[in-house]
């Protein structure tokens, strides 16, 4: 679950992180109210769950009334990468010396938990580590032992910054830390974290994602539900029961496992092709799982060819074949389909999907030339 600014610094609140003082408006009458509370001169910033806001006309700064009606009309409705802006964070403005980035999540590779420090705050931490890798400095962080004052501050030597910010930012990183481990999330970030002329750090962005694994243990997060930016195909998925991310690309990804289905992924992007999601469905392949595949696939307008990537080791792959088959019936394509199985009675299965071979349904032997295929039609 991927929380708005606004509740990211909410939530940050919880941790003794401290933030700017600020409110949500959701009009151009409430903006002026929530700067007035708050205190002139004020950031008037798009609440959207994209980068680049600044750039779009997203953040403005406001000194008075007339300019805060002026910029809250102008952003309400904006649309900024595809998300039309709903609701405002009205900030009081923050006077900056310098700007650094703060970050803890999840290293899958190594088991730990990782933290990232770089005085090079206020981009895309992606640029900087494309740019001068050696300006970040990173850290891992075992989660029996945690993350001491010590450490804390070592790890902001290590990065570079300034004198005055040492110590409270390294406050910040053991709060932001217990923010992440405690608040069950699977990544927290402050970019920018800043120091001000007058000797203060404090986060002026917060990005959090909570783990919803976790939500049993958080009543208290029903008070985000709603509020997100909900993808029509994950929220179609998950009353599926299938494991789905949404990607930007043409070539719709079925397989049966969550490493075969990152490892189809890598082998479509491999090939020069590009896929449109993630979707496991897990040890079963039966036409029920497989219709709910196929629909939720077919909601997407950007997929022009839908790959299929069975691997039957428990389950038979003429069962799976079968099952395909069946699903078929049942969902009108808007995408030819390629099939590759293999596994557990693979032979019996290419020879099913054979009878009903067409320019449509598409069966290849391998996992590379079934990928360069729904490229080549996807292209097509």
């Amino acid at each position: 679950m991927d929380l708005f600014e606004y509740q990211g610094k909410q939530y940050f609140a919880r941790y003794g992180i401290p933030t700017s003082a600020g409110a949500v408006a959701d009009t151009v009458e409430e903006a002026v109210e929530a700067a007035e509370r708050v205190g002139y001169p004020v950031v008037v910033k798009a609440q959207v769950q994209v980068g680049g806001r600044g750039k779009a006309g997203g953040v403005k700064l406001a000194a008075n009334r007339d300019e805060v009606e002026l910029h809250a009309g102008n952003i309400l409705g904006l649309d900024i990468k595809g998300h039309v802006v709903r609701r405002l964070w009205i900030e009081h403005a923050t006077d900056i010396a310098k700007e650094y980035y703060a970050s803890f999540t999840l290293d899958r590779a190594a088991k730990l938990h990782l933290a990232m420090v770089s005085a090079k705050g206020g981009v895309e931490i992606e640029q900087v580590a494309e740019e001068d890798p050696g300006a970040i400095a990173r850290r891992h962080v075992n989660p029996l032992d945690g993350l001491t004052i010590e450490e804390a501050r070592g790890l902001v030597i290590e990065a570079g910054l300034d004198a005055e910010a040492i110590e409270k930012a390294a406050e910040v990183l053991v709060s932001l830390y217990r923010c992440y481990v405690e608040g069950d999330a699977d990544l927290v970030e402050i970019n920018p974290l800043v120091l001000t002329p007058d000797g203060r750090v404090h986060a002026l962005d917060a990005k959090v994602t909570l783990d919803d694994d976790a939500a049993w243990r958080h009543p208290e997060w029903s008070e985000f539900e709603g509020t997100g930016e909900i993808d029509e195909r994950e929220r179609l998925a998950k009353e599926k029961g299938l494991q789905y991310i949404g990607l930007d690309g043409s070539v719709g990804i079925i397989a049966n496992g969550a490493g075969l289905a990152m490892s189809t992924l890598d082998v479509v992007n491999q090939v020069g092709g590009a896929a449109a999601n993630f979707l496991d469905i897990g040890g079963g392949a039966d036409a029920d799982v497989m219709a709910n595949a196929l629909e939720v696939i077919n909601t997407d307008a950007k997929v022009r060819a839908i790959l299929v990537n069975i691997f039957g080791g428990i389950v038979r792959c003429d069962e799976v074949a079968r099952g395909i088959l069946a699903a078929l019936d049942r969902v009108e394509l808007s995408s030819p389909i390629v099939l590759r199985l293999d596994g557990t009675n693979a032979a019996q299965a290419r020879e099913i999907i054979a009878e009903r071979a067409t320019d449509q349904i598409i069966s290849e032997a391998t996992m590379l030339s079934a990928a360069r295929r729904a490229v080549e039609v996807a292209a097509s």
